[in-house]
């Protein structure tokens, strides 16, 4: 991508009436310079002319210098026709693409303006809610950070599409006319493959560069050309390929050893950048199937367990720890983070001795760097948690080592004698759990862990993967405890939620977003304690809460409006009441353990939390928008009320000032939780027709159920 973006004014202001009738320029000279090449058309033309010239039978100076002279010139037309039409593609395609970037940034400031967010000059988002004085009796509601960080990303990327055009665009036309006095029939035929050659040719330079010098020894003005290059190419699956089969697997694999810990150690600065782009470069180019790319992708796993030493030393990080270390950024190939897995489970299960000695080589593969060892699992699970197939076929698959099969997830997840010890911290903490987290994480919700991108319905091996994650730590709840997986864990119940409150419903269905993780299957007591344990970290216990409230909330709009169904219709609103109501007393308690008991975090993060991981208040609704009876705009303030609610009724005033004691703060909470359910059945029972005296009547019956339902959840959160 370019390392210089336009800026969302240049490109909203840009004007494409001039490149346009360029094209159209273009194109006639184009045809003009054809007829003259190749006589398309009729008449005298350069083809005509070499051709007689050399079927003519000439003798002395005219067989030399004249017919030279007129087959060189023929040639030249051709090569002056073959430049026009080369120019001509990469203008209609720069004028095609300019045109689309500038539609999909005025969709995207359009879209984000219905709620209420500005897309400033450079691209930036701010929010855009008129004074008290201005809005009147309107009540608007203001965007979210989170809203607001989307929003930015979503014009950063038209922004960087746009760049990259003009970047491919102005390159290609440079090396057109590079030479005054010479012309190149050989250019490129549009962007497309202009973006492709640039790519290469970038790839033989510096892969030249590695093989003739030590990039352990690059100043720092090569380190940061070599990653502007990068960022210009990191998604140019030309550059990728040709780079990374021209220096080899073992080269490619001894190139990062060398830059990343050189000699005298890490070296601050650019290297950082560099791996993350390195990383997506190589993601770019795993997806390749050319001979050469398959070939690339075996030999790097067959030098998994070869040492990359350093100026001839006889020790150093062998290659899946180099491999792995550049698998934290991009998607890479399915086929080849699974065979990459299987060998890397396969060489760990079967290593003589201590499996820790295995990568007890500490070289600072990682930026920021670190003294920790360096353990390929950690990487190869970010890896994972970019690519949701490749996760979930991974972790329902099986590794046969030392003759004994064994499921990866019975290696890598559960607690069993066979289980995988993973490296710990100075904390205490599993070095890799987080990364494992983000691994299960994309496996179960389909997306990768750090994307903005809309899940697809839960498939039923995600969905079972959900029970047996659930099922883990539901019975082994103690190994919850301030795990670095926990904040993954609370996105996937956030996710989760209808399936959550449906396992905690009985025989009352609620229905799925697809298949359902049947969570009440599992024996009395997993999900609750899973939840409590889950919700003392702050990032869950946001997401949970938020996704809670959704999800209820929408249940009881369901209800509403199937209304004539129901005999006995407050029953009904009571069963899809209660399990959200357990869910807000299960995290509660947890919160107040959190703060009052284990002194492991503060109210500011929780109520930082809540603020942050509202998404899921709109995930949650989106999910059910096929049944809700309001879409759009409707369904988007049903979103904005959520959000609202959720931060009015959970936050917490933590200043010495508004200090309380454990129980105070719980019966606080208690009574705020029925306020938000009494609110939302209350509108529900209003757009349903219900006069507003009954509507009260069943706002409070749903806010007495609230309490007692929340006080089921406390009871099992705290025993």
């Amino acid at each position: 991508m370019a390392t210089e973006t336009m800026t969302a004014q240049e490109l909203t202001d840009l004007r494409l009436g001039t490149l346009d009738t360029a094209v159209t320029d273009w194109e006639t000279m184009s045809k003009r310079l054809k007829t003259l090449s190749t006589g398309e058309g009729g008449g005298v033309n350069a083809k005509r002319l070499q051709t007689e010239a050399n079927a003519a039978d000439w003798n002395g100076v005219n067989a030399t210098v004249t017919k030279s002279f007129v087959t060189k010139a023929a040639v030249e037309f051709q090569d002056v026709a073959g430049q026009a039409t080369s120019i001509l593609g990469i203008l209609r395609d720069a004028s095609a693409a300019f045109k689309k970037h500038k539609a999909d940034l005025r969709t995207v400031i359009d879209d984000v303006a219905k709620r209420n967010i500005y897309i400033n000059a450079k691209g930036g988002a701010v929010a855009s809610v008129p004074s008290g004085a201005a809005a009147g009796d309107g009540d608007i509601p203001t965007p979210s950070d989170e809203e607001l960080a989307v929003a930015e990303r979503r014009v950063k990327r038209v922004l960087w599409e746009a760049s990259e055009t003009d970047r491919i665009a102005a390159r290609a036309l440079r090396a057109l006319a590079k030479n005054k006095h010479d012309f190149t029939g050989d250019g490129p035929g549009g962007l497309k493959e202009a973006d492709d050659r640039q790519g290469r040719a970038d790839a033989d330079y510096w892969a030249k560069k590695v093989k003739e010098s030590d990039p352990g020894e690059w100043s720092d003005k090569d380190v940061e050309r070599f990653n502007e290059m990068l960022i210009n190419q990191r998604d140019n699956p030309g550059f990728g390929e040709r780079f990374a089969t021209t220096l080899g697997a073992e080269g490619t694999l001894q190139f990062w050893r060398d830059l990343a810990a050189p000699p005298g150690g890490a070296v601050e600065g650019e290297r950082a950048k560099v791996q993350d782009n390195l990383s997506m470069t190589l993601a770019t180019a795993s997806h390749s199937d050319s001979p050469a790319k398959e070939n690339w992708k075996r030999d790097v796993i067959a030098a998994g367990d070869k040492p990359f030493p350093i100026q001839n030393l006889p020790m150093g990080p062998n290659g899946f720890q180099v491999m792995s270390s550049l698998m934290g950024k991009g998607k890479f190939d399915d086929a080849f983070l699974n065979d990459y897995g299987t060998a890397l489970v396969k060489h760990e299960r079967e290593f003589p001795g201590d499996p820790k000695v295995a990568w007890r080589d500490t070289a600072n593969l990682n930026y920021p760097p670190t003294d920790e060892p360096n353990d390929p699992f950690a990487g190869f699970m970010e890896g994972l948690g970019h690519n949701p197939e490749a996760s979930l076929e991974f972790f329902n698959d099986s590794v046969k080592a030392d003759g004994k099969d064994l499921d990866n997830w019975d290696y890598l997840v559960a607690k069993s004698d066979d289980a995988r010890e993973w490296p710990v911290g100075e904390d205490g903490k599993p070095l890799g759990h987080d990364a494992l987290g983000h691994a299960l994480e994309s496996a179960t919700i389909g997306v990768p862990h750090d994307s903005d991108a809309t899940p697809p319905k839960h498939s039923a091996g995600s969905a079972e993967l959900v029970n047996r994650i659930v099922s883990e730590f539901g019975k082994n709840s103690d190994r919850l405890d301030e795990s670095p997986m926990n904040d993954s864990f609370g996105n996937i119940t956030a996710e989760y939620m209808r399936d959550v409150q449906d396992g905690m419903n009985g025989d009352r269905e609620i229905k799925t977003y697809g298949s359902n993780a049947n969570l009440g299957d599992l024996p009395r007591g997993q999900l609750k304690d899973f939840i409590a344990h889950v919700g003392k970290d702050p990032d869950a216990y946001g997401a949970i809460i938020n996704s809670q409230q959704a999800v209820t909330t929408e249940l009881v709009n369901e209800g509403y409006h199937d209304k004539a169904k129901y005999a006995e219709f407050s029953e009904e609103i009571a069963n899809r009441i209660t399990p959200g109501a357990e869910i807000a007393g299960i995290m509660a308690e947890s919160r107040t353990q959190a703060v009052y008991d284990d002194k492991i975090a503060a109210d500011a993060e929780f109520n930082e939390s809540l603020a942050t991981t509202d998404k899921w208040a709109g995930r949650a609704i989106d999910m059910g928008l096929s049944r809700f009876p309001v879409a759009g705009d409707a369904a988007g303030m049903i979103i904005e009320d959520i959000r609202g609610a959720v931060v009015e009724h959970y936050t917490r005033d933590s200043s010495e000032q508004a200090g309380q004691d454990r129980s105070d703060f719980l019966e606080e909470q208690r009574s705020k939780s029925a306020d938000a359910m009494y609110d939302a059945t209350y509108q529900a029972a209003i757009e349903s027709g219900t006069d507003p005296e009954n509507a009260r009547s069943q706002a409070d019956s749903a806010a007495r159920e609230v309490r007692v339902g929340y006080g089921m959840g406390r009871q099992r959160a705290g025993s």
